[in-house]
């Protein structure tokens, strides 16, 4: 099997033979995914860098929505992490390969491209597709750092179900789909939600505008700004200034979410390739191509305007059929030669069982569960890897495969346990989870350490690897 061709001569100080992949995709969200599918099924074997921390988590804004109402072929809707998962499973069906890192760094100051990843790997491409999204942005707000994660959060489908939001009044910042559906969905939890609006006018589609405007759970604040956070240990109450007289007041909230748009993950690409002023990459009208030769854009990185799932499909198909083609015109495409025409099905994923007296296993790897958590809390020897997730949480849906991957690298020398909070709110309140996903390792019923959000796989085996050497 053939998918690329060794470099000759020394570029950048390589070594004088070096691997160039046909194509990187950088970027694993709809337009990333999209692009690996076409250009799989094209036989070029992309290798796809899913990103991990840097500009947001594998799969991309949709992996913190919940139901996506408006993507073709799903009547019913489909959730966020359901459909992004189906496109990965799709890509690898076909024959991507997949780098679970960020890209730390991109030199394309001359062809063949070079990337360094950060677990500290280089790969050469002959070509390339940016699909490296957008990230959610922040207020600037008084006295935000104090309260990130302390009820200040932006992401409300990933912590609207921590136990300090239930039944409390939550208030969400923004005016557009994003802010809409996020003030619904935290009806579900909320005593009451405030929706706090810029202007006198929703810039949200008229279905999901309709639906909060029609929802007694929710209060719309117009023309209003939050100037900062109120409280002590967590958030209690948020400054609001009325944008038409000037007045102030204090709405009293036990959780803020920011729904304000987002900044485009250019960073990498300052002074590499052209960018218009607001950072967003600048292509060809109607087209893929950058300013640089074999390098494409697609996705929310070059799309200032749409930034729908749909869009960012569609031109990732567009910048994987471009790619292809400038591949064979310059003659570097090195098709991959399939042993079987037809890959085999993906198949589905089978969810974990909550553990009970009945199938509770002393020796499994995962489990699920108040009584696996208990049982092995005070019955096991090893370190216990605890993650308190969200069945809507996307960060939790990347995590989770990670630490799986952790503990079989580990062989049986520490044990998982996942706690859905919805399921066991009270285990989440007494563990003092403030949002998910959180992750506690315990050894010798004491907790060792703790981490919140989507980390490097590295961080938990060194943890986990530091306890077990000092108990040895």
């Amino acid at each position: 099997m053939v998918a690329s061709a060794p470099l000759p001569g020394s570029t950048h100080g390589s070594p004088s033979e070096v691997v160039i992949e046909n194509l990187v995709i950088v970027g694993s969200g709809p337009a990333g995914y999209t692009a690996a599918i076409y250009a799989a099924r094209a036989n070029l074997a992309p290798l796809l860098i899913t990103g991990f921390q840097r500009g947001g988590i594998p799969g991309g804004q949709l992996m913190t929505t919940t139901h996506v109402e408006n993507y073709p072929g799903f009547p019913d809707g489909i959730l966020g992490p359901e459909l992004m998962d189906r496109c990965k499973a799709q890509a690898l069906r076909w024959g991507t390969k997949l780098v679970e890192a960020d890209a730390e760094s991109l030199d394309l100051s001359s062809r063949p491209y070079r990337l360094v990843t950060s677990e500290g790997e280089t790969i050469w491409t002959h070509s390339l597709i940016l699909a490296t999204g957008a990230s959610a942005n922040r207020l600037g707000i008084k006295e935000e750092e104090r309260f990130w994660s302390r009820g200040i959060s932006a992401c409300a489908i990933c912590d609207g179900a921590t136990p300090q939001f239930r039944k409390e009044q939550l208030a969400v910042v923004g005016g557009g789909d994003s802010a809409c559906e996020e003030a619904v969905y935290l009806t579900k939890y909320g005593s009451q939600v405030h929706l706090i609006v810029r202007s006198q006018s929703l810039r949200a589609s008229a279905a999901m505008a309709d639906r909060v405007l029609a929802n007694p759970a929710i209060i719309v604040h117009w023309n209003r700004e939050v100037l900062a956070g109120l409280g002590e240990d967590w958030l209690s109450a948020i400054r609001l200034r009325d944008r038409t007289t000037g007045a102030t007041d204090d709405l009293p909230v036990r959780g803020l979410f920011y729904a304000i748009g987002h900044t485009p993950n250019t960073e990498l690409l300052q002074g590499q390739l052209e960018l218009d002023e607001k950072g967003y990459l600048v292509t060809r009208p109607g087209r893929p191509e950058t300013s640089l030769e074999g390098v494409f854009a697609a996705g929310d990185v070059a799309d200032a305007e749409w930034r729908q799932g749909i869009t960012a499909a569609g031109s990732g198909c567009q910048a994987a059929l471009a790619a292809e083609r400038w591949l064979s015109h310059h003659q570097l495409a090195r098709p991959v030669e399939r042993q079987n025409i037809e890959p085999e099905p993906a198949g589905a994923t089978e969810p974990t069982a909550t553990s009970d007296a009945g199938n509770f296993d002393a020796a499994a790897l995962w489990q699920k569960g108040g009584y696996a958590l208990r049982k092995l809390y005070h019955d096991s020897e090893k370190p216990l890897l605890v993650v308190y997730t969200s069945p809507s949480c996307g960060p939790c849906h990347v995590l989770k495969p990670q630490l799986k991957r952790v503990l079989d690298e580990l062989s049986g020398r520490a044990l998982g346990v996942e706690i859905d909070i919805e399921a066991d709110p009270e285990i989440a309140q007494q563990a003092g989870v403030t949002g998910t996903p959180t992750v506690q390792l315990f050894f010798n019923k004491q907790l060792q350490q703790q981490w919140q959000g989507v980390k490097q796989r590295r961080e938990f085996k060194a943890a986990i690897e530091a306890l077990t050497a000092a108990s040895a």
